[in-house]
């Protein structure tokens, strides 16, 4: 019988934690198992894109800093074949980097040394946000415009009928503009409702994932037909 606590409603998922230091992959895999997770472990780039390949995660925790493949590398390629979330940690304080992991298609990032109730709050933030919320998936439909369908359901994106892979943070943002079309939503609006009020990133990180988001959705992202920048307010979603 499971215990309650705050995994409950997600249990039986499985994790893939990659981290060259053995002894921090240890720690967060025992913590993640107490809470009736399943965890798989990985120690360098190469070893974590073949696990990755192999199986179906609801989460990875991946270290920029890695043998054989970077962890940018990694999501990378990852970001080829599957949307899952993938949450970077990282041992610098840089904001480089924390803007490359989410360049490169990361969902949310950690900085080093972190509090593993933080790392728990994260996946825990991420479940919440991906799984539809009880009640709602009968009442949720496909949202059309143009040539562009959203499966609010299924979380898929298509584009002339060819599907086209999103990050979960790229899904939730483009979700909430083609659910309120027209309405501008500031930078800040947008942080706090797709990454919640006590996400510690700034408003760079919403610019980063609506870049993104035309690159994969707009024919000509520099003059995009579906999401639109309102010059000193926001950005929108124009109904086509």
């Amino acid at each position: 019988m499971l215990r309650e606590g705050w995994l409950t409603k997600v249990a039986a998922k499985r994790a893939l934690v990659v981290d060259d230091e053995k002894l921090i992959v240890k720690g967060i895999r025992f913590s993640l198992e107490q809470d009736d997770m399943q965890v798989d472990c990985a120690y360098d780039g190469e070893e974590a894109l073949e696990l990755a390949r192999a199986n179906r995660y609801d989460i990875i925790l991946l270290d920029i800093m890695l043998p054989k493949l970077t962890g940018f590398e990694v999501c990378q390629q990852i970001r080829e074949f599957s949307n899952v979330p993938i949450i970077m940690l990282t041992a610098k304080g840089d904001d480089m980097d924390k803007i490359l992991g989410l360049e490169y298609g990361a969902d949310d990032y950690i900085t080093k040394p972190f509090n593993i109730l933080e790392v728990k709050a994260r996946i825990k933030a991420i479940m919440r946000r991906v799984e539809p919320k009880k009640g709602q998936a009968e009442a949720r439909r496909d949202l059309v415009s143009g040539e562009m369908r959203l499966d609010c359901e299924g979380r898929r994106a298509y584009i002339t009928g060819r599907e086209i892979g999103l990050t979960a943070k790229e899904f939730e943002v483009l979700e909430l503009l083609m659910t309120n079309p027209n309405k501008v939503y500031s930078r800040e609006a947008l942080l706090k409702i797709v990454w919640g009020s006590d996400y510690p990133g700034d408003v760079r990180t919403v610019d980063v994932h609506i870049r993104r988001l035309r690159e994969k959705i707009e024919s000509n992202p520099s003059e995009p037909q579906y999401v639109h920048t309102k010059w000193g307010v926001g950005y929108y979603f124009y109904n086509v």
